[in-house]
């Protein structure tokens, strides 16, 4: 019973290989049956009305299918190379989001570094206690406005990653 079906699978993929050609040359007729539906078919159906005959479309213009082949790949090779683009332009966001992570953490280093004032930086007063210069408040601004710069480039850099 086996071997039947298989010979009968071979068959039918058979008939279906070597039968494309005059398959989809036939016409097709539509059927009104006696209950009112209507049957597309390409044989007679036993009790039923013919309507109409529907020919098969005719085979498509070969010039036509090579535009439409050249349109649909040159569609196709702009999506890549948009989409390799975006990529690079990505890749290169993220590695700018990076080098401004870096930057925001030395920043933050050299201020939390410059908060001890360097030499000549606190004067002694008359009253034997000290005061810091004004060069040591500038270069604490200087950090300061450092950080604060780096911070933007990073929160830039993030928001072009995305």
């Amino acid at each position: 019973m086996k071997n039947r079906n298989v010979y009968a699978l071979a068959a039918i993929a058979a008939a279906c290989a070597l039968g494309t050609g005059p398959v989809l040359a036939q016409k097709v007729q539509k059927y009104r049956t006696p209950d009112g539906k209507i049957v597309y078919s390409d044989t007679p159906v036993p009790g039923a009305r013919l309507v109409d005959e529907i020919a098969p479309p005719p085979p498509p213009d070969p010039k036509a299918v090579e535009a439409a082949r050249a349109a649909a790949q040159k569609r196709s090779e702009q999506a890549d190379r948009a989409a390799g683009q975006r990529l690079e332009r990505r890749a290169g966001a993220q590695s700018e989001a990076e080098a401004a992570a870096t930057a925001l953490e030395q920043a933050k280093r050299r201020l939390e570094a410059g908060r001890e004032p360097l030499p000549g930086e606190r004067l002694g007063t008359v009253s034997g206690k000290s005061r810091l210069t004004d060069e040591y408040f500038a270069r604490q601004r200087a950090n300061e406005a450092a950080v604060a710069e780096a911070q933007a480039r990073l929160d830039k850099a993030r928001s072009g990653a995305r």
